[in-house]
């Protein structure tokens, strides 16, 4: 997250390519090759999603080099994505961008999500007794996805938007979502994360970071100091479905340099009142409190 006067950071690196299932040969592979088209236009997805150049959409050249499929493949791609609307060309250039079709499944997903629907009264709440901007956050792999942003009112408003991925290891979601897993569940995640350091101030060390998620443990709620994004500090708190797992995270981030005297008071102590809150709500939900991940 950053205010959207500054400057932002480099995204992280796009994702590995796959297998091209063109040169599968094989024959014990045959009956795979729908999986893997599949997995091979959800890549080209994710290439055009996460291209790190905010300014300057991917070029089919630019993909192939990205994905390291052959130029044929990645025009079939293409020209499939393009005809469903998952793709579309960008005016005035040869570039690519993700398609209307595609954003109204993203939409209509994130309108119809149980938990936010359950959550958003209890974000709007917190959003204004802090003044802050609230983020509902879920794990997706080993990373957090932003499933609902709420702004604060300030006239500096913080560039992050639903659907963004976010580290586990730099963010608060991220520290209260994995200080709340019981030990089996959270070794085998740490020692997966690649613990990248985006400021001066990112713990990308895993020993310094397994003493933060004691802290956190046994406080309850979880910070962010300038570690995902120079100037922005974060409180963080887990949401819990049905049977006590951690299924949700949320955050209230604010601007370093206008902190209030008294966080605990002014951001800790309404963010956990509004996890309590949505945790019981689950609880009441059947459809979500029999679920251990929503």
């Amino acid at each position: 997250m950053q205010p959207t006067t500054h400057q932002p950071r480099s995204m992280p690196s796009l994702p590995q390519p796959i297998a091209d299932p063109d040169n599968e040969s094989a024959p014990g592979q045959a009956q795979v090759a729908g999986t893997a088209a599949f997995a091979k236009f959800m890549h080209m997805l994710q290439l055009v999603a996460d291209w790190p150049e905010a300014n300057e959409a991917p070029t089919v050249g630019a993909l192939v080099r990205a994905s390291g499929y052959p130029r044929p493949t990645v025009h079939r791609i293409v020209a499939g994505l393009l005809a469903e609307r998952l793709l579309v060309e960008v005016p005035r250039s040869n570039g690519l961008a993700l398609g209307p079709r595609l954003i109204q499944l993203a939409s209509r997903s994130w309108g119809r999500s149980e938990l936010r629907l359950v959550a958003v009264d209890e974000l709007k709440r917190l959003r204004d007794r802090t003044g802050e901007t609230v983020h509902l956050a879920v794990p997706n792999g080993n990373t957090m996805v932003y499933i609902e942003k709420l702004e604060s009112p300030s006239a500096v408003r913080m560039a992050s938007r639903i659907g963004t991925s976010v580290s586990l290891h730099s963010t608060a979601v991220g520290k209260a979502y994995m200080a709340a897993l019981a030990p089996e569940a959270l070794e085998p995640l740490l020692k997966g994360l690649a613990l990248p350091r985006y400021t001066p101030h990112t713990v990308a060390d895993r020993a310094a970071l397994r003493k933060q998620l004691e802290t956190t443990r046994a406080r309850g709620w979880s910070v962010d100091s300038e570690e995902n994004e120079a100037g922005i500090f974060c409180f963080g708190a887990v949401i819990r479905g049905g049977r006590g797992l951690p299924v949700a995270a949320i955050s209230v981030s604010t601007l370093l340099y206008r902190q209030k005297e008294n966080p605990e008071q002014a951001y800790v102590a309404p963010l956990l009142e509004a996890c309590a809150a949505i945790s019981a709500r689950i609880a009441e939900t059947p459809s979500l409190s029999a679920a251990d991940m929503l």
